[in-house]
């Protein structure tokens, strides 16, 4: 299966393993900067791999079956569709798109053109997050009361310096929609996806550089009559310190936590099904970064998804449900007001210039 990326930057090492491991026919690379890619090509030993600066002239020559999309995030619908046009299967990093309405054509065009769309959210696919959910779909929990979800982060001036979009408006957002959107994707997941209600604040509080939020709170009322927590920031001294996935049930209790929600830390449940030391045991990775191992079977299960002509683990759809979360809680804080789910229309930019305007720094 031919396959290609766009976009060669800080998360694009994980998509080249990935791609690799699975045993694609690595085509191109697509960049701006052809210093990203060469480099790419040298870590990686792609070898005599062709590539671009424009990802349309490469769609045109090299024609991939399959295109992963890891652009920065303002840029991935734009990119997206153009690729759909050209008869593309898609694996999009998160988040799918800026604005609902993009999400949305992203969903219908695919649709109408008969290819596949993936949205990278790679944790559903860590063997902690993997067990929960089969705890999940058995109904181990009985009635879900609720979930938290906890991103307690550090990103500084040297992060955002590296890279003029990040922490923009029309090219990123603050921290829930980058740093923070996949435990806020597995909150959603788990917790039975349908949302009523959701409240939520949202600030900047310690990076004047930035133009969006660093610091994010939210209570969420789900449609099944289970409530989230919802706490994520860039904030923490010195260094990153957790991300955490907690889910109360009538009947059971979880905890997901380290680097990425890769450990079980607490595992009860009335039935007694299983140890739950045996299982904190087990399920108990310890990956090198906050990326995780996901990504290597997410492109396992997408090239799956193509050559059986079935839905891939993670949808579209589902990047679209949790981009429509944070817009929710942008929403709901620049409003001062509880906000209704479903929401048709959003965007990142309907929020540009709420904490003023970014301070340079030198």
């Amino acid at each position: 299966m031919k396959y290609a990326l766009i976009g060669c930057g800080r998360i694009s090492p994980n998509h080249i393993a990935a791609a690799k491991a699975n045993g694609l026919e690595f085509v191109a690379l697509c960049d701006k900067e052809p210093l990203h890619m060469r480099d790419k090509i040298l870590k990686f030993e792609l070898g005599h791999i062709h590539t671009y600066t424009d990802y349309r002239e490469m769609l045109e020559k090299e024609e991939p079956e399959l295109v992963a999309i890891a652009t920065e995030s303002g840029e991935h619908a734009a990119i997206a569709l153009d690729c759909i046009d050209a008869g593309c299967n898609l694996i999009i990093e998160k988040p799918i798109a800026l604005s609902l309405e993009d999400a949305d054509e992203i969903i219908r065009r695919a649709r109408e053109k008969g290819v596949k769309v993936c949205a990278n959210h790679q944790n559903r696919f860590n063997k902690s997050i993997q067990k929960i959910r089969d705890a999940v779909d058995k109904n181990r929990f009985g009635r879900m009361f609720y979930g938290t979800a906890h991103i307690r982060w550090c990103r500084d001036w040297e992060y955002y310096s590296r890279a003029d979009w990040r922490g923009t408006w029309a090219q990123d957002g603050g921290a829930l929609m980058n740093q923070c959107i996949h435990n806020i994707d597995l909150l959603r997941w788990m917790m039975g996806d349908e949302i009523d209600t959701v409240m939520g604040m949202t600030d900047k509080l310690n990076h004047p550089y930035i133009e969006a939020e660093d610091f994010g709170i939210a209570l969420i009322k789900f449609k099944n009559g289970g409530y989230g927590i919802l706490e994520g920031t860039t904030d923490i001294y010195p260094k990153n310190l957790e991300e955490t996935l907690y889910l109360f049930g009538e009947k059971g209790t979880v905890k997901a936590g380290g680097t990425s929600v890769n450990k079980i830390e607490e595992w009860r449940f009335s039935d007694q099904l299983d140890d739950p030391e045996e299982v904190i045991r087990t399920f108990n990775e310890n990956p090198p970064n906050v990326y995780g191992f996901g990504h290597t079977p997410l492109y396992a299960d997408m090239i799956d998804a193509i050559k059986n002509n079935r839905d891939p683990y993670v949808t579209a759809e589902d990047g679209r449900r949790a981009l429509e979360l944070v817009l929710a809680v942008y929403k709901s804080a620049a409003e001062g007001m509880p906000v209704k789910l479903p929401m048709e229309k959003c965007s990142t930019m309907d929020f540009a210039g709420r904490f003023g305007e970014r301070k340079v720094m030198k």
